[in-house]
C-alpha cells in the first residue's frame, strides 16, 4: 500500500511539474492534459494502440523489475529485445509451419534469444564480478551492430536495405478478432502475453522457494551463500530470466506492433523500462499499470500536439520527472514518516489534554 501511495505521490508531482511546464510557455494545462488523455483513451481505437504501445513497456519493466528484486541492475532490456525481435522474426521469415506452431517457436526463440543474451552478463558477474550495468550496456552495441548486419545480409527487404522483410499474416501476433473489436488498432496477442507473464513473475517471486533464494541473494549475497544457497546459480539464473522477458517484448514489439525490423535502431523500450520498474515498485501488478500509464502518455502526445500548440517534448519531460521521484521514493517516505509521526503526537497530545 505504501509503494503505491508513493508511486501516485510521483506521478501527482510529475504531472504538476508538466503543468506547471504548459503555463510557463502560455498554454492551458487543463487543455493540455485533456488532449494527453483522450489521445490515449478518446476511443476503442486509441485505446487498443495504448495497450498496445504498452505491452513492450510491461516486458521490459518486468525484465528490470525481477533484476532488481534479485539484486541485480539490467541496464541491458534493449539489446535483449533487438535479439529476441530478431530471433522471432528469423523463425517467421524462415519456416512455413502452422500458425499456432509457428507463434509458439517464435515466442520460444525470442525468450531464449533475451535469456541468451542475458546470460552473458550474468555469468561474468557470478564468476568475475564484473559490474553487470557494464556488460550489459557493452552488449547493447553488440546487439545492435548485430542485427545491423543479419537483417541486411539474411532478411533484406524487397525495397529497403534498412528494413527486413515483412512477416506473413500467420508470423504475427495480430489477429482478426482484436482487430475489429478494437476498431482497426495495432493490438494484438503481446497484450495477452504480458499479462500471462505477469501473473507468472509475481508466482515465482511471491509463492516459490526460487523466488525467495532470488530476492535472498539480492539481499545479502553473503548472507545468502552462508545459508547454504548457491548463490552464483542464483545470479546467473536471475539475469537469464530478467534478460528472456525483455526478449518476449522483443517478440511483442516486432512481430506484434509492427511487422518488420529495421536497422539503426536502438529501442527506448528498453530503458523506458527502467522507467516502468521504477513507478511500479518493482512488483509485477505495479508494473502492468505503469506501463499502461505510459502508454497512455506516448499514444496521447502526438494527439495533444496536433491539437494545442504545446510541444511533444513536454509529454517527455512529465515522464523524466515522474522518474526523478519514483526514483527517489525513499525522500517521499520520509516525509509520510515525517506526516504520520506528527499526527501520531498529535493526537497523543490531545488525549492527554482530555
Amino acid at each position: 500500500m505504501r509503494n503505491t501511495i508513493i508511486s501516485l505521490i510521483a506521478v501527482l508531482f510529475g504531472l504538476l511539474a508538466g503543468g506547471l511546464l504548459m503555463l510557463f510557455i502560455g498554454s492551458n494545462p487543463f487543455e493540455g492534459y485533456l488532449y494527453l488523455f483522450q489521445g490515449g483513451l478518446k476511443n476503442i481505437s486509441r485505446l487498443g494502440d495504448t495497450l498496445a504501445t504498452a505491452t513492450p513497456l510491461i516486458f521490459t519493466g518486468l525484465s528490470v523489475a525481477f533484476a532488481f528484486r534479485t539484486g541485480l541492475f539490467n541496464i541491458g532490456a534493449s539489446g535483449q529485445v533487438l535479439i529476441g525481435g530478431l530471433l522471432a522474426t528469423a523463425v517467421g521469415l524462415t519456416f512455413d509451419w502452422s500458425r499456432p506452431v509457428l507463434l509458439l517457436v517464435m515466442i520460444l526463440a525470442g525468450f531464449l534469444g533475451g535469456a541468451l543474451w542475458a546470460f552473458i552478463p550474468g555469468l561474468l558477474k557470478a564468476r568475475f564480478n564484473v559490474h553487470e550495468v557494464v556488460s550489459t550496456i557493452m552488449m547493447n552495441w553488440v546487439a545492435y551492430w548485430t542485427v545491423y548486419y543479419v537483417i541486411p545480409g539474411y532478411f533484406k527487404g524487397e525495397y529497403l536495405e534498412t528494413e527486413s522483410k515483412k512477416l506473413p499474416d500467420e508470423a504475427t501476433l495480430r489477429v482478426p478478432f482484436l482487430s475489429d473489436m478494437f476498431q482497426g488498432s495495432y493490438i494484438n496477442l503481446g497484450l495477452f502475453l504480458g499479462i500471462i507473464a505477469v501473473i507468472v513473475i509475481g508466482f515465482i517471486i511471491n509463492k516459490t522457494t526460487l523466488g525467495f533464494e532470488l530476492k535472498a541473494v539480492g539481499f545479502n549475497r553473503h548472507a545468502a551463500e552462508y545459508a547454504g544457497m548457491r548463490v552464483n546459480s542464483n545470479i546467473v539464473l536471475s539475469m537469464v530470466i530478467s534478460g528472456g522477458l525483455a526478449g518476449l517484448g522483443g517478440v511483442a514489439m516486432y512481430t506484434g506492433n509492427a511487422t518488420s525490423m529495421q536497422i539503426g535502431v536502438l529501442p527506448s523500450q528498453g530503458f523506458d523500462g527502467i522507467a516502468v520498474a521504477l513507478l511500479g515498485a518493482n512488483s509485477p501488478i505495479g508494473v502492468f499499470f505503469a506501463a499502461v500509464f505510459f502508454g497512455i502518455l506516448y499514444s496521447g502526445t502526438g494527439f495533444m500536439n496536433a491539437m494545442t500548440e504545446i510541444p511533444p517534448e513536454i509529454a517527455n519531460t512529465i515522464i523524466a520527472i515522474i522518474i526523478y521521484f519514483a526514483a527517489t521514493s525513499i525522500l517521499i517516505e520520509r516525509l509520510l514518516n515525517k506526516f504520520k509521526k506528527r499526527k501520531t503526537s498529535e493526537t497523543n497530545v490531545k488525549k492527554e489534554g482530555a
